[in-house]
């Protein structure tokens, strides 16, 4: 089925400047829903133009990272050492006006240095709270499987539910809250694997490979000492991120695409219902958050495009970053050499396409 059976008829007699409120349902408002998304992102070439002072090449790493900007949604860069993670998301901050704090992971670390703790006041004679670096809008957590369960596990509130709770006293963290978390692959030396119940809350895991040759002979050209990096300018605002997330969430999505949303997340629970001969390699499918951010990260990828509504291909874009730590497999599986990336592909392709 083509991309523009999935796009509605726009009414002839609509005539407004802004997407109209009933919803991602309605047909009549997707030529205003174009219009406006067009507009919002005015600012998106604008940022990848800044980050690319710095980043060169690594695309699919920086599209991520501005999904996972649009959609409020956390994310877990894993990669080699010096590919580029770590300066991919400084770099990102760096362009927006908002508060940046880093956290370097180690052994050593307490769940105190991240979200504060109660210190006595002689003075006072009390207790009283000193945040930890939890409390900014934008958070590299930088190597975070350096550090044992217990520290990472202190992530896991605010992570979900934007606040923390030191002591008896619960604390609101901003709007713009993202964590950009990066690990080195955990067969490396001094690794721990994170919790299950923690990977599921990144929205999105994002393998970070080698440049490509070209970009590699550019890096050569253009990078002339290792401490010689460009200023980066911010470009843009909270409130310019905050704006678009309300934009993002009026793109369009048809009914067919959402089954087909629901369709492939159940072929990871059920793949026999689907037509695939898993033999038992998967142990657990895809959670429900799965299916929302499937949902949330192709309809920013149809932003980033100026698209007011979601196509097929936008779901397929998305779904290896959204289902490969969510899909848990046999030791069959890995006795066998077949990864959760190998499974997500498989689903991909069985799966009917609307």
């Amino acid at each position: 089925m083509s991309n523009q059976s999935l796009i509605p008829s726009p009414s002839p007699t609509h005539t407004a400047a802004r997407p109209s409120t009933a919803g991602e349902g309605t047909p009549a408002s997707i030529q205003e829903i174009n219009a406006v998304v067009k507009e919002a992102s005015a600012w998106v070439p604008l940022l990848k133009s800044e980050i690319g002072k710095i980043i060169i090449g690594q695309q699919h790493l920086v599209d991520r990272l501005l999904i996972g900007l649009l959609a409020g949604g956390h994310i877990l860069l894993e990669g080699l050492p010096g590919l580029a993670k770590t300066l991919a998301v400084k770099t990102l901050a760096s362009a927006i006006s908002t508060d940046f704090r880093r956290i370097q992971f180690t052994p050593d670390m307490l769940p105190a240095d991240i979200i504060g703790t109660e210190i006595y006041n002689p003075r006072a004679t009390g207790f009283e709270v000193k945040k930890g670096p939890i409390f900014a809008s934008m958070i590299l957590a930088d190597e975070i499987n350096r550090a044992p369960s217990k520290v990472q596990s202190a992530l896991l509130e605010a992570m979900q539910e934007k606040q923390v709770t030191i002591g008896e006293e619960s604390f609101t963290l901003p709007n713009l809250f993202l964590v950009l978390a990066t690990q080195n692959p955990i067969e490396q030396e001094g690794t721990y694997p994170l919790p299950e119940a923690q990977v599921d809350r990144f929205m999105l895991k994002v393998v970070v490979d080698y440049p490509s040759r070209d970009e590699e002979r550019l890096i050569l050209d253009t990078v002339a000492h290792t401490d010689a990096i460009p200023p980066v300018r911010p470009v843009i605002g909270a409130e310019d991120v905050l704006a678009a997330r309300r934009v993002v969430d009026t793109v369009y999505l048809d009914d067919r695409i959402k089954d087909y949303i629901v369709s492939l997340i159940f072929a990871t629970r059920e793949p026999e219902n689907a037509g695939l001969d898993l033999k038992g390699y998967i142990e657990t499918g895809a959670s429900p958050r799965a299916t929302i951010n499937l949902k949330v990260t192709a309809k920013c990828i149809a932003f980033l495009q100026g698209r007011g509504y979601v196509i097929p291909d936008d779901i397929k874009a998305c779904a290896p970053d959204v289902l490969r730590h969510r899909i848990r497999i046999s030791y069959e599986a890995e006795a066998e050499g077949i990864s959760s990336e190998d499974i997500v592909r498989q689903v991909l392709e069985t799966v009917p396409v609307p």
